[in-house]
């Protein structure tokens, strides 16, 4: 969906920071109501920003989602699967803002080489200069699940980074770099990325963080984590972690708005804080990613503006951006053109103000975040059969495996998804009128999928061309 430039003129145009972690759900902050854990700097950027609480990515997987991020297209366009390669001709969002005359870089988790673990570490896996994205300087790695051995390569502007190891916790690591980095560029606008692996599991938190604070017995469960005693035992030692490694995150995410203040240049910087996906940690009794549920698509993403939007701030909106939608967006943050390429959706006139907001724009705005598992990745406790489904801003998910439904929740009365109407006959029409909404979705992305059929009453369409299958009553 291309967008017009916006008129900042040479001198005036924005940065933008990309800081993007792995694995952190939505959920998982103070300001969003989990007793667990406390981050100051991510509830100021929710308080002094655009909070998007009800943001998505639509295929809780790393490589797909960041796939997705990096390009404005849907998985199946662009990664599909788990180590599935980035095709290095597919424009990136480095291209448009390197022809802007902007820096751009990268730093950290990169996971769109293709790299397959059983063929080695992929911490030691070089990614090829010309499968980096086109970002003029890039320092990071491909995927890497050890936190105090992390090691990056690649390149700074003309100057090649030979692969070495960082020194401390990959978090902290990452963001010195960052931070150097962005003392470098003088008046030069930029646009740079940090990518860090954690909350990811492993969950270690650094030393010094504050993993005492997060007794596993003491932990307050998701209502949706089911009472079983092996299931509450793994995910409370393991959020006990994860809540440190969070913490630790929001520190760090304080050092870079400090840093832009101490430079002069928070009011005209963008700082864009998003994860890759979410974590169920129990709930349903799942671990990880790769479902529908809420824990592992809800994500935090938030946009601080610095202190020229603190008089005004955009606070909370029900819009719900999807993976797709993070280039478009941050181009147009920047007044770049968004590429007409990009299926995403640029939200970046919420942050302007009704006067960047054409009342064509506002139409327009996605009522449904499209959701995939396009190629399952086997990986235990996953889901393993493919699925699609939307979630909607009015609070309705439905989710459909190949020919039959799966999930069908009203999120407004059940938030924790504990009643699944998707085989309820009393909700039938509203199934047939999500499969319906669902279906638009997979023909305007270019999707492939086979949904269920339904009938005009919102009955499976096979039981009525094949008269009733179930057994009648006995007559009386």
């Amino acid at each position: 969906m291309s967008t017009p430039a916006t008129p900042y003129t040479n001198d005036a145009r924005p940065n933008v920071v990309w800081f993007m972690v792995d694995q952190m759900r939505g959920q998982a902050m103070s300001i969003a109501g989990d007793p667990n854990v406390c981050t100051p700097n991510l509830d100021r950027m929710c308080r002094d920003g655009a909070w998007f609480a009800n943001a998505v990515m639509g295929f809780p997987l790393c490589c797909p989602a960041r796939g997705a991020m990096v390009t404005g297209l849907y998985p199946h366009r662009c990664v599909p699967g788990h180590e599935y390669p980035l095709d290095p001709a597919l424009p990136t969002i480095a291209d448009s803002f390197n022809a802007a005359g902007y820096s751009t870089a990268w730093f950290g988790k990169w996971h769109l080489d293709g790299f397959r673990e059983g063929a080695g570490r992929a911490a030691w896996h070089i990614v090829p200069r010309e499968r980096r994205g086109r970002f003029s300087t890039w320092i990071g790695y491909d995927n890497n699940n050890s936190q105090y051995d992390c090691w990056v390569h690649g390149h700074d502007s003309g100057r090649d980074v030979p692969l070495h190891r960082l020194t401390g916790h990959e978090t902290g690591a990452l963001t010195d770099m960052l931070l150097d980095h962005i003392r470098q560029q003088g008046d030069r606008p930029f646009f740079a990325c940090v990518s860090v692996q954690p909350p990811h599991n492993p969950y270690i938190a650094p030393a010094g963080a504050t993993a005492e604070r997060h007794i596993p017995a003491r932990l307050r469960l998701r209502p949706n984590v089911p009472p079983i005693a092996h299931v509450e035992d793994h995910a409370r030692r393991d959020l006990s972690g994860y809540y440190a490694q969070i913490e630790d995150i929001d520190r760090n995410v304080g050092r870079v708005l400090e840093c832009l203040a101490e430079l002069g240049i928070d009011d005209r910087t963008y700082v864009v804080f998003v994860s890759d996906h979410g974590d169920q940690h129990g709930c349903h009794g799942h671990f990880e990613k790769m479902t529908p549920y809420e824990e592992a698509i809800r994500v935090p993403w938030m946009i601080w503006g610095g202190k020229r939007w603190q008089s005004h701030p955009w606070q909370r909106t029900n819009h719900m951006p999807n993976h797709v939608d993070l280039s478009p967006t941050t181009l147009g943050l920047a007044g770049i053109p968004v590429p007409a390429a990009m299926q995403g959706y640029d939200y970046s006139w919420l942050m302007r103000g009704s006067c960047w907001a054409p009342r064509a724009r506002l139409d327009n705005a996605p009522q449904e975040a499209y959701l995939q598992c396009v190629v399952p990745t086997q990986h235990a406790p996953s889901v393993d059969i493919p699925w699609r489904g939307i979630v909607t801003r009015d609070g309705w998910k439905y989710v459909a495996m190949e020919g039959q439904p799966y999930l069908l929740f009203n999120l407004n009365e059940d938030p924790y998804e504990m009643a699944n109407l998707a085989h309820h006959a009393h909700a039938r029409a509203r199934r047939r009128e999500l499969n319906e909404r669902l279906r638009v979705w997979i023909e305007k992305t270019g999707d492939e999928f086979r949904l269920p059929e339904f009938a005009e009453n919102g009955s499976p369409a096979t039981a009525q061309a094949a008269g009733t299958r179930w057994p009648q009553p006995p007559s009386t």
